[in-house]
């Protein structure tokens, strides 16, 4: 689906996990938004024990791992499809597939600054994820009146593709997922 310009599968999941542990530490809670790993149940357990942090997994379409017996899912925090989370007073909807109408994304804060985040994964940099970005063009531009106002306002929709290679494959903080999406905008 991807040319991420590795050598071997090998030499990208090494180079993902020294990239993850130099970033993340024993302490830090890192949401993986799906597709963890194709390996098996074995390869999975082996990669999420060389992981630094705490651990919380949304379901992707390619966690075959999930629910088999072997499967450690004692190295998870969680384990979701959907997740609905609070990170620097901005809620943040956690769905391996993007989701254009989310929960609060027309909530702002008075400055205009948006209150709502959707973090997704699955569509990488494929023709789908040009489709998402013009369903997020279309309704950002879409008026409307919010509730008990009396001016035309904007929808927010502050949705942000995590595929891990738009970060060089390092974990980011929400705020740098925001800073990252706002770069790539410009």
């Amino acid at each position: 689906m991807d040319k991420r310009g590795f050598g071997s599968v090998l030499e990208m999941n090494e180079y993902m996990i020294e990239k993850w542990n130099n970033k993340v530490t024993k302490t830090d809670t890192v949401v993986i938004l799906g597709d963890l790993s194709l390996g098996s149940v074995e390869e999975t357990n082996e990669l999420i024990h060389r992981l630094k942090g705490k651990l919380c997994l949304i379901v992707g379409n390619h966690d075959k791992f999930v629910g088999k017996p072997d499967f450690d899912a004692d190295r998870f925090e969680w384990i979701d499809n959907y997740r609905e989370i609070t990170d620097s007073q901005k809620k943040v909807i956690c769905s391996h597939y993007p989701i254009p109408f989310y929960e609060g994304q027309y909530r702002k804060r008075h400055n205009g600054d948006a209150k709502n985040y959707m973090l997704y994964g699955h569509v990488h940099e494929t023709r789908d994820e040009v489709l998402m970005q013009q369903i997020v063009k279309l309704i950002q531009e879409t008026p409307y009146y919010p509730i008990g106002s009396e001016h035309e306002s904007t929808i927010p929709c502050n949705m942000i593709n995590c595929f891990c290679k738009r970060s060089n494959y390092t974990p980011l903080t929400l705020s740098e997922w925001i800073k990252l999406n706002d770069n790539l905008k410009c």
